[in-house]
């Protein structure tokens, strides 16, 4: 296994900068996108890695029109805009109502 080696100076204020390549391989050019730092104290390392705030099978219930959707649900509640059906079958008979 072959490892790349970086050396990153880091500010006074203890800013660091990745380099680019690095970022965008890792998605860390992306808006929110974070970063990990596990500390590995028997080895006296402190460890990075990329973070998924959000994991990519759960990005679309963040989409903008998706979160639009859940608001608008969130107000038909709140408004009593809503059926609730006490069983199944009453639910699946409400469908031959129509």
């Amino acid at each position: 296994m072959s490892s790349e080696v970086y050396f990153v100076p880091v500010s006074k204020r203890g800013v660091m900068s990745i380099p680019a390549a690095l970022r965008r391989r890792f998605k860390l050019d992306t808006p929110g996108a974070q970063v990990k730092v596990t500390v590995d104290e028997a080895n006296e390392q402190m460890v990075l890695a990329p973070h998924v705030a959000i994991p990519a099978d759960q990005a679309w219930y963040w989409t903008p029109e998706w979160q639009a959707g859940e608001r608008e649900v969130d107000a038909d509640i709140a408004n009593g805009r809503v059926t609730t059906y006490l069983t199944d079958e009453e639910f699946l008979a409400s469908f031959k109502d129509e």
